[in-house]
């Protein structure tokens, strides 16, 4: 691999684990984003409007007026060419006319797009998350102040999306610290486990939202039995989430990370759900609660990107 692919690939990496972090992908809808594409259909005057995330090798809706699916193949996402260029807004009069994309199925299909607008999501350490983009079915332009506007409901996204990661990051230390402090004693071992359920938004919609409910409280159960209460471990849900954070303590800690990797792969088996284990061992007994959940969110991550592989490479 050459250097320049090496660096591409590595700076994809961390836009995607800087995705991963915000916890938005495959989440369930939200009134405030349903909004957004309102506005911004309404003020751009088209029938569509997105705020698409870009993950591995999807384009994922976390809102959507004017299409039927809620994702559709990266490679095949107008989006994926517009975070390319995270500080400006791409627009494209006639998709047709456009070589990159006239094949697109959003162009032969049953939309027959012809104009896009679209302005990327940027996280505060500049990763480009995704966008808010318009669609029409007639070649055109935004004006001047039409592009300001879609430009302000791109940083207004992406305040949103702040909230939310900032919000989850604490459900997690409060869901990890338990009924009170953790408390962990002088030169005890400790360690974060994340257990997280795959495609949120997707089992919701095959299952239905109780029964979705419903199984994610038996794998608490599952997961609560594979740690050791006498030693202080607990399992706990993230709230609202399909996240498991899990804090072990003392001696023996691989044993019970891997029955929760077991544990995990046998929900598999039985619900047909995608479950991804990421750990993080404190480098300090007095190391932050958060320092550790996010380093365990970074092996999450790694992790997610070794299932993205196996399903390419398949």
């Amino acid at each position: 691999m050459n250097p320049s692919s090496t660096d591409t690939r590595d700076t994809e990496r961390r836009r995607q684990h800087a995705l991963d972090r915000y916890h938005a992908v495959d989440t369930l809808p939200g009134t405030a984003y349903d909004d957004l594409v309102g506005l911004a259909a309404a003020i751009c005057g088209t029938p569509i409007a997105v705020v698409s995330l870009i993950d591995r090798d999807r384009q994922w809706f976390k809102a959507r007026i004017g299409l039927d699916d809620h994702e559709t193949t990266r490679d095949t996402a107008v989006c994926d060419h517009a975070i390319r260029q995270p500080d400006e807004l791409l627009e494209i009069s006639d998709l047709s006319e456009d070589q990159r994309f006239a094949d697109f199925p959003i162009v032969t299909g049953d939309v027959k797009a012809r104009f896009y607008a679209g302005m990327p999501l940027v996280a505060g350490t500049g990763e480009a998350l995704g966008t808010v983009c318009v669609v029409d079915t007639h070649p055109r332009r935004l004006s001047n102040q039409q592009k300001a506007s879609l430009r302000a409901l791109a940083r207004i996204t992406v305040a949103l999306l702040d909230a939310h990661r900032v919000h989850h990051e604490t459900r997690a230390v409060v869901a990890l610290q338990g009924h009170g402090e953790a408390s962990v004693a002088p030169g005890e071992p400790w360690c974060v486990v994340i257990v997280e359920a795959q495609g949120m938004a997707e089992e919701a919609r095959r299952l239905g939202e109780r029964m979705l409910e419903r199984t994610l409280q038996e794998l608490a159960s599952i997961f609560d039995a594979c740690v050791r209460h006498d030693l202080g471990d607990h399992v706990s849900r993230v709230t609202d989430s399909a996240e498991f954070v899990v804090l072990l303590k003392g001696a023996g800690m691989e044993a019970r990370i891997d029955a929760l990797r077991a544990a995990a792969h046998a929900a598999r088996q039985r619900h047909g759900m995608e479950l991804l284990v990421g750990t993080a061992i404190a480098s300090a007994v007095d190391e932050a609660l958060l320092h550790v959940y996010l380093r365990a969110e970074e092996d999450l991550s790694l992790r997610k990107d070794a299932l993205a592989d196996r399903r390419e490479a398949a």
